[in-house]
Order: C-alpha cells, then sequence, then structure tokens
C-alpha cells in the first residue's frame, strides 16, 4: 500500500495497471480495500486501477473526528486530483457507492461515471427507522454483538462461510468511533435524494436484491441510473459473484463509451 497525507492524515491506496479510464474503488464500512480484489485484478489488466482505504478503515489514519459526508467525499476527490485520474469511474460497494455519488453530487468536476454495488441509497422510512435504532445501540455496551449481528444478516445461506467469517471479524477490528460517525453520518444526515438529482454523470447500480435502495425513486431522480442485479450472492456480491459484477461493469464502459 502507498501513502499520501492529506492535512497530517494519511490515506492508503493501492495503484496498479494502466489504460484508460482509470478507476476508483471504494469499499463499504468496516472493510478495506480488499473487498474490491476481485475487481482489481480484473480490471487493472486494461486499465489504471486505484484501490482506497477511507479515512479510519485499513491501512489509513483513524482520527477522533466527524466522518462526514464533505470529508470522505473530500478526500477522494483530493487523491484522485493529487494521482492525476483524469474523469475516473467511481466504483463503490455499500458505504462506497454512497460515497462515489457524493463525490459526483459534492465534486462534479471528479468522476467521469459512478458505480455503486448494493448501496444504501434513498432508504425508506422503515429502513431509516430500524437504522436510528441500530446506530443507537451501537453506543450501548452491546457494540459488538449488535456489529456482529448486523453484518452477518448480509450474507445469503449459499455465501462462503469462511468470507462471511472473516468480513465479520475484520467489522470489529475497525475502531468503534469510526463505524458509528459514519454509520450516524452517512446513514442518517447525509441526503442521497438530493445528491441523486445532482448526479450529472453516467451512474450504474448494481442491486443484490436487499432492501438497501427504493430504486424506482432513484431512477425517477437521477435520469442517467443504469440497473442491474446479480443472481446468488448476498451484499457481497463483488467478491461471491465477481464474474457477473465485472460483467456488468465491463458493459457500462462499453455502453456509455467512458
Amino acid at each position: 500500500m502507498r501513502r499520501l497525507e492529506r492535512d497530517g492524515v494519511g490515506l492508503a491506496y493501492a495503484d496498479v495497471g494502466a489504460g484508460d479510464p482509470a478507476l476508483l474503488l471504494l469499499h463499504g464500512i468496516a472493510c478495506d480495500h480488499t473487498n474490491l480484489r476481485p475487481q482489481l485484478e480484473h480490471f487493472s489488466r486494461r486499465h489504471r486501477v486505484v484501490a482506497m482505504d477511507l479515512r479510519g478503515h485499513g491501512a489509513s489514519d483513524a482520527p477522533d473526528e466527524v466522518y462526514g459526508a464533505e470529508l470522505i467525499a473530500g478526500d477522494v476527490a483530493w487523491l484522485s486530483r493529487q494521482l492525476g485520474l483524469e474523469r475516473p469511474v467511481v466504483v463503490g460497494h455499500s458505504l462506497g457507492g454512497v460515497v462515489a455519488l457524493a463525490v459526483a453530487a459534492l465534486f462534479p468536476d471528479v468522476a467521469g461515471a459512478i458505480v455503486a454495488l448494493d448501496s444504501p441509497l434513498i432508504p425508506s422510512p422503515e429502513r431509516q427507522a430500524r437504522m436510528r435504532d441500530f446506530i443507537a445501540r451501537l453506543r450501548t455496551d452491546a457494540y459488538e454483538e449488535e456489529l456482529t449481528r448486523y453484518f452477518s444478516a448480509l450474507f445469503i445461506d449459499t455465501d462462503d462461510l469462511e468470507r462471511r467469517s472473516r468480513i465479520v471479524a475484520d467489522a470489529l477490528q475497525v475502531p468503534r468511533h469510526v463505524t458509528v460517525s459514519v454509520w450516524e453520518q452517512w446513514a442518517l444526515e447525509f441526503d442521497t435524494a438530493a445528491a441523486a438529482s445532482a448526479c450529472g454523470v453516467p451512474f450504474l447500480y448494481v442491486d443484490a436484491g436487499t432492501a438497501n435502495t427504493q430504486l424506482g425513486r432513484l431512477a425517477e431522480l437521477c435520469p442517467t441510473l443504469s440497473i442491474g442485479r446479480t443472481v446468488g450472492a448476498g451484499h457481497f456480491h463483488q467478491l461471491e459473484v465477481p464474474e457477473q459484477v465485472n460483467a456488468m461493469l465491463e458493459r457500462f464502459l462499453v455502453t456509455n463509451a467512458i
């Protein structure tokens, strides 16, 4: 991993391959860049691919601060500029897809296109109510139990058991102040509907069949949206069925002449 410092905070990233358009990969909450390794390995054969550990995650620094949208999306935009990426395709899983949308909305000169892999965008009121309760429980002594329960529910029966155990264990290693703040800021405070309305670049959403997003509403707000769906995998479909996800990404690049 390489590192660059933004205002004293180290941001870690991998930078491999060559070719345009470049892809900038963003992982989900309490994860790291290795959760997009199949995409890194596949696309770096013909593209430059940068996979970032978001602030607070992986090998990046984890200061005790508020992990809000402008800060995290600002990190992504800053790193993209520092590395000389010209209008990269920003691909994010889960939280990473929300960050990709925030980059498109807040820093419209950065991304040439965005991809969200089963990301929580424009959630239903019922899901928001559940998330408020869940985040409140994360602030109690039941933190590890609640986090384990939440992550364990993201898989289906046919998902790889060893991978499931590793992802849950890794989530518990991320500093608690990071995980709680990220969820508070991105699940409760960030307006994904407004960001979708502001998105002016091609946008691919790859659904895993979860209740993360009101896809019909997202399509109404963002006319540049295309929607795909994976089969036979849970929320971590980019790891479980990478051949499906990669094929949709490949086609998205071709059909949008990115």
